[in-house]
């Protein structure tokens, strides 16, 4: 029986998101908590430990995400609040971390006040959502959601040469789990988050319903040249693909612009061993692309691809050996129902009453395909994520908590409704 509306504690909750950084934490104020390291590890353990303490019955799928589950009056598929506690190398406190510990309170405000429901409740934590250490991003959420086989998920490696079924066996995170949305589905997927970018900021406002994600492709171009010495080989006789990838760089900007997308080269190395005094023999490169609308997603690709050919084929002696796709993830709308339920409970802590598109990829762009799904997003400070300035104010995280707290219960509701005239 119910004894009173639940509710989350602002301090409380600002005060284990802070204590979870002392895993990963770095001088400057940021956080280095790459996937499946040793402070992912421990991390990951403290929370298994908290939801434990609440009653919570903790499991973990093959592909180590895992799966903190408060139990409901009914055996049925869980309403969960998910995201990740893996950051980037050079990442703040708030991004993914504040999905996580957002659900770890609201699991402790429902405790608190011995509220009841005939849905089970969820935290997930889903591996890898960064893809800062295991390329590609999400991965723990896409093999979950079948768009990424698990041999995949788990022969995918570091830069030196780990797989992440390595770590998920040292760490003793390989769970038993089948990492399947059919095997383990959720009834729905509740994530909150900062928004990574300047609109709430701009617009002084603390929290807000997401309806959707833009789509994204990650691709690894290869460029080859000729490497040779660089005082004995004049300009006419160079073959040298870093000067083709500068060109390249500054085409991507004005050819993503052109298409009202948005591109990014986030990673450039050589196969070969590069020196002082020698022409570059290859260039490779990581190319990102993103954009709102699918049809404007194959134009801009498309657009890159030729582009791309032209600049290199201008080049004497260089040639674009591959390009690989590593991700390819199509614009996202999320569930009208769930979306309400942000849209409401936002509304009732003061939030904005614009909805938001997220640029930034999500776990919940996964689960969207296979259960109800929605986001909230509460402010960062000049818009700024993936770098230790990240920041988000107590009072703008106790708002966005609490409005999830209060969709989450909302949505329980509604289908409880259903599932109690279906008895009748």
């Amino acid at each position: 029986m119910t004894l009173k509306t639940p509710k989350t504690d602002p301090e409380r909750m600002n005060a284990t998101l802070q204590f979870s950084c002392q895993w990963g934490c770095t001088p400057d104020g940021g956080m280095n908590r790459l996937a499946l390291n040793d402070d992912d590890a421990i991390v990951r353990r403290w929370f298994i430990s908290e939801a434990k303490e609440l009653g919570c019955s903790v499991s973990l799928d093959a592909m180590g995400n895992i799966f903190a589950v408060r139990p409901g009056r009914r055996e049925i598929p869980p309403i969960a609040v998910g995201s990740h506690l893996d950051t980037q190398p050079t990442g703040g406190r708030y991004d993914g971390i504040l999905g996580v510990l957002a659900g770890l309170e609201i699991l402790k405000a429902l405790h608190e006040a011995e509220y009841e429901t005939d849905y089970p409740i969820a935290v997930v934590v889903w591996t890898n959502e960064e893809g800062a250490r295991f390329v590609p991003s999400c991965l723990g959420s896409s093999v979950y959601a079948g768009a990424m086989s698990l041999e995949y998920g788990h022969s995918r490696t570091d830069t030196d040469g780990v797989t992440v079924l390595h770590e998920l066996q040292r760490h003793g995170m390989l769970g038993s789990l089948p990492a399947s949305h059919a095997a383990n589905p959720l009834s729905a997927h509740f994530e909150l988050h900062i928004e990574q970018g300047p609109v709430l900021f701009e617009a002084g406002q603390a929290v807000a319903a997401v309806v959707g994600v833009q789509g994204w492709q990650w691709f690894e171009i290869a460029l080859q040249g000729r490497g040779s010495h660089a005082g004995t080989t004049p300009y006419g006789y160079r073959r040298d693909p870093l000067i083709a990838f500068a060109k390249l760089v500054l085409a991507a900007e004005e050819i993503a612009k052109s298409h009202g997308g948005l591109c990014t080269i986030g990673r450039v190395g050589s196969a070969a061993i590069q020196s002082t005094n020698c022409v570059m023999d290859d260039v490779v490169f990581h190319l990102d692309l993103r954009h709102g609308d699918k049809s404007g997603m194959e134009k801009l690709e498309e657009a890159m691809r030729c582009e791309f050919a032209r600049i290199v084929a201008a080049e004497d002696g260089v040639r674009i050996a591959r390009w690989d796709t590593l991700t390819a993830v199509e614009p996202t709308v999320f569930d009208i129902k769930a979306v309400q339920c942000i849209r409401e409970a936002v509304q009732a802590v003061g939030g904005a009453l614009e909805d938001l598109v997220s640029g930034a990829g999500h776990d919940s762009v996964y689960t969207a395909r296979t259960c109800p799904t929605a986001m909230c997003f509460i402010r960062c400070r000049d818009g700024i994520s993936h770098h230790p300035s990240e920041y988000a104010t107590p009072e703008d995280i106790a708002a966005g908590t609490e409005a999830l707290l209060q969709a989450v219960v909302a949505y329980e509701r509604k289908m409880a409704a259903k599932l109690a005239k279906v008895d009748e």
